[in-house]
C-alpha cells in the first residue's frame, strides 16, 4: 500500500527554508523575514514548525521578539544555505506505505533549469539526516518533481497541470503517459487528473496547481476565477463514484501574481494569504471557510511574498504524524 496523504491529514510539522541576504530577497530582506516571522507564528500556534536557515542563531533572534516562548519550544532549526526559500519545491513529499511514512526526495531543477537550484536541491537530504522530520527516506533524484504541482485527495487521486509537468527541461523526453504512469508508481496514485487550463501572472513555475485549483474535503475543489476554460473543465471531472465535484470558486484579485488558492492547511486551521484588499480577501476567507468549517482562519499579508511571484503555500511545506 502507497498513497500520497491530502494536506488535511494531521501534520507533524511545517518547513519554511528562511530568505536571507544572498537570495534574491536581497532589497527587501526586512519585509519578506517580518512576513516570514509572522507565518511562523501561526504556525506554532498549532504545530512545530522546522526552520532551514543559513545562520541559525539570527533568524532565532529575529522569531524571539515575536514568539511566546511556549512557542520558540515548538520551533526547530537547521542551519544549511539555500538559492532560494521556497520550500513548497524543494522539501520532500510524503507517502504513507505499509511500513509507515515514506519521505520521497526529489529532484528540484529550479522549475525547468531556470535558476540555480543546487543548494535547495541538496536541502532535504540535510533536513532528514537532522532528524527533525520522522520516516523513511526514498531518493528519487532521477525525476524532477515540485511538490506545488501535485493536489492529493487523500484517496488515490492526485491533481497536477499539463502546462507544468510537460514544459519544458523537466523530463523529457517522457511523454505525458510515462509521466502519469511515474507519479502513479511513486506518489501510490490510483488515477492522476490533468488540469491543461489556467495561470497566474508573473508565475515562474510554468503553472503550478497551487496557483490555481487545490483539493478540499468531500470531494471540493477551490479555484481561481477569471479563466472560462479552467472553469468548465472542472466542470467535465468526476469522483471515484463518478460524481460532478464540489466547486467553490475563489475571487480574482486585481494585483498581478496573486492568487487567494495558495492557502496553507495546517492543523486545525487554515492560513490564507491577503493582498491589502480588504473586500476581495474577505470573500477569500469565506470561501475558503466553506471548504475547510471548523478550522480557524488566519489571514497573512503576502505583499511581500508575491514581489518574488509567490505566495503563502509556495514558501511552505508540510510533514505529517502518520
Amino acid at each position: 500500500m502507497r498513497r500520497m496523504p491530502a494536506e488535511w491529514e494531521r501534520q507533524a510539522a511545517v518547513q519554511l527554508t528562511w530568505p536571507h541576504e544572498d537570495t534574491d530577497w536581497r532589497e527587501t530582506l526586512d519585509e519578506i523575514s517580518e512576513t516570514y516571522v509572522r507565518m511562523a507564528s501561526a504556525i506554532t500556534m498549532h504545530e512545530r514548525l522546522i526552520v532551514v536557515a543559513d545562520n541559525v542563531e539570527r533568524v532565532r533572534r529575529q522569531l524571539e521578539t515575536a514568539l511566546t516562548d511556549s512557542q520558540m519550544h515548538s520551533v526547530g532549526f537547521v542551519e544549511f544555505t539555500s538559492n532560494d526559500t521556497w520550500a513548497r519545491d524543494h522539501g520532500m513529499l510524503s507517502a504513507e506505505c505499509d511500513d509507515g511514512l515514506h519521505l520521497l526526495d526529489f529532484k528540484f531543477n529550479g522549475w525547468g533549469e531556470k535558476f540555480e537550484a543546487g543548494l535547495d536541491n541538496a536541502i532535504s537530504r540535510r533536513l532528514y539526516e537532522s532528524g527533525l522530520v520522522k520516516g523513511i527516506y526514498e531518493d528519487h533524484l532521477d525525476f524532477v518533481l515540485e511538490g506545488g504541482s501535485v493536489e492529493s485527495d487523500g484517496m488515490g487521486t492526485v491533481f497536477t497541470t499539463s502546462q507544468c509537468l510537460l514544459a519544458p527541461h523537466r523530463n523529457q523526453p517522457l511523454t505525458q503517459a510515462e509521466i502519469e504512469a511515474e507519479l502513479k508508481r511513486r506518489l501510490g496514485a490510483e488515477r492522476v487528473v490533468w488540469i491543461d487550463y489556467g495561470s497566474v501572472e508573473g508565475d515562474d513555475t510554468d503553472g503550478h496547481i497551487d496557483t490555481m485549483v487545490r483539493v478540499a474535503p468531500d470531494d471540493t475543489l477551490l479555484y481561481i476565477g477569471g479563466d472560462e476554460a479552467l472553469e468548465r473543465q472542472l466542470m467535465t471531472f468526476r469522483t471515484r463514484d463518478n460524481r460532478p465535484y464540489r466547486l467553490l470558486r475563489l475571487p480574482a484579485p486585481t494585483r498581478a501574481c496573486t492568487t487567494y488558492a495558495n492557502f496553507l492547511v495546517i492543523n486545525d486551521a487554515v492560513i490564507y494569504p491577503t493582498y491589502g484588499q480588504p473586500e476581495i480577501d474577505e470573500e477569500a476567507r469565506q470561501t475558503i471557510g466553506k471548504a475547510f468549517p471548523g478550522r480557524e482562519l488566519v489571514g497573512i499579508d503576502c505583499q511581500a511574498v508575491i514581489k518574488q511571484n509567490g505566495s503563502l503555500h509556495c514558501c511552505t511545506m508540510q510533514y505529517f504524524d502518520l
